[in-house]
């Protein structure tokens, strides 16, 4: 049993330090999809911190939001797509 201070709140220093790393999905044929916080590195060596629970990111390089998805994906024929 955890010690609690006298205001009833949890003992945070009690809790055990958890590194968390975002998850990462590939869509097929689509975006790579990220949960959680992450910096991105684009082409020409910018950093993008995600802003978001989930974050697209491009996988077909002909999005004009890139690093971002932006759907454009959806409009390539199939052998051009990720």
């Amino acid at each position: 049993m955890s010690a609690q201070p006298a205001d009833g709140t949890p003992d945070v220093a009690a809790r055990p330090v958890v590194e968390e790393r975002p998850t990462i999905v590939m869509c097929p044929e689509g975006p790579m999809l990220l949960r959680g916080d992450a910096v991105i590195e684009d082409a020409e060596g910018n950093r993008h911190r995600t802003t978001r629970p989930v974050s697209a990111v491009c996988r077909c390089n002909k999005s004009a939001t890139k690093p971002w998805c932006d759907g454009t994906h959806k409009l390539l024929p199939k052998k051009l797509r990720p």
